[in-house]
């Protein structure tokens, strides 16, 4: 399964990649096709809505049809066509409806990879491979910065487009050759089928949904959207400036992917890893709220923060998992996911309108993107509160 976790690893590249680059695109989107904040706001909360929904199919097809053909067409089909659409795209709705089919690509890679951690390796390891996976992934963060600033540049940005058209196709035949489907879980002739109300009736896993929703959104959210218009708004700059800061909230999320992964076996703890982590990640927000339009520097450290501490999904991904059974793996972890990608998604839609309410009666530039800011703090402080009474439980 070698070469197959190397496709699923460049699949799950994309994916990142598709999930951040219309921060470095708003500016051009803007200049071409009339695309406002909010037009992209509203295109990146499409992206991440079509990623959550796919994920109850996802979930069903990884437990009973396997990884490859499930991330195989899903990823030709979205990832190749979305693309394409994309690059062909006269108004930003065109921009909007090819960044929900693109999402619908990128549903399953992720997932295919967590099933596969989960059904080979010991229960011990699985936060530490969820997070050398997500921290390999995001090297598509990193190449939605500057490397994709510096393509806008010289070939355009529809040519761009027409590259990762290419890209896509490419890791989905690798995809459909190299990863391989395993056995079917067996399940004892008295034990319940079981479904997906099942996982949902579990109590132990409605005290994690609520950060679960809210942990990565202020880190995906930022660095996929807001971190492009508040840069150019309130510091004035453009495409290459953002491209650079926002690599660089790329690199921290890279590693507090890998940084978060070992730590339940370093400490002991899943629960209080995510605790602290969060806490910090919420500092950082507040201070952006505060001081947002203080100096780039100030402004690009907290950014750096909130990539760092905003990254504990993998580790909490795990909490959940522990919690589930065997042979309800795949919607297991789907559900999990739909949570955290629906979390993300769902708040893209409120900032947006959040957005346009407070810009009309802003006394600064800056004024629109810190009420953004201290939105995103206050839900993750009040999520790490009901997240403390939850089960601590390490494999």
């Amino acid at each position: 399964m070698r070469a197959g976790f190397v496709f699923l690893t460049l699949a799950y590249v994309l994916s990142q990649f598709y999930r951040a680059f219309l921060a470095v695109l708003s500016p051009v989107l803007g200049r071409d096709l009339g695309a406002t904040a909010a037009d992209s706001s509203l295109a990146s909360g499409l992206w991440f809505g079509a990623f959550a929904v796919m994920q109850i199919p996802v979930g069903w097809a990884l437990d009973n049809i396997g990884p490859r053909w499930t991330s195989a067409i899903l990823l030709a089909i979205g990832g190749g066509g979305g693309s394409a659409l994309f690059a062909i795209a006269e108004t930003p709705a065109g921009v909007q409806g090819a960044m929900a089919l693109i999402g619908v690509g990128c549903a399953p890679v992720l997932m295919a990879s967590y099933y596969i951690f989960a059904r080979l390796y010991r229960p011990a390891m699985f936060a530490t491979l969820a997070g050398v996976i997500l921290g390999v992934g995001t090297a598509g963060n990193l190449a939605g910065s500057v490397p994709l600033a510096l393509a806008v540049e010289s070939l355009g940005w529809r040519e761009s487009l027409w590259v990762m058209v290419v890209a896509s196709l490419v890791v989905a035949v690798g995809l459909a050759i190299f990863v391989k489907d395993l056995p079917k879980v067996e399940v004892d002739k008295d034990t319940p089928k079981g479904s997906l109300l099942d996982i949902l009736k579990m109590p132990a896993l409605w005290l994690i949904f609520p950060l679960l929703m809210v942990n990565y959104a202020p880190a995906a959210g930022i660095r996929g959207l807001w971190a492009g218009p508040y840069l150019s708004d309130v510091f004035g700059m453009d495409a290459g400036g953002i491209g650079t800061i926002t690599f660089w909230m790329a690199v921290a999320m890279m590693v507090g992917s890998f940084a978060y992964g070992p730590m339940d076996r370093i400490f002991g703890t899943r629960k209080w890893v995510i605790v602290v982590g969060n806490l910090l990640g919420a500092l950082c927000l507040l201070g952006l709220w505060a001081f947002g339009d203080n100096t780039v520097m100030t402004t690009a450290i907290l950014l750096f923060g909130i990539g760092l501490f905003g990254l504990s999904f993998p580790l909490m991904m795990a909490h959940g998992r522990s919690f589930i059974p065997p042979h309800l793996l795949g919607r297991g972890v789907t559900l999990l996911n739909l949570f955290s990608i629906g979390g993300v998604g769902l708040l893209q839609w409120i900032t947006g309108r959040m957005y346009v309410a407070s810009s009309a009666n802003a006394s600064s530039a800056a004024a629109p993107y810190q009420s953004l800011f201290l939105f995103f703090a206050v839900l993750l402080l009040i999520s790490v509160a009901i997240y403390a009474f939850s089960e601590d439980r390490t494999d």
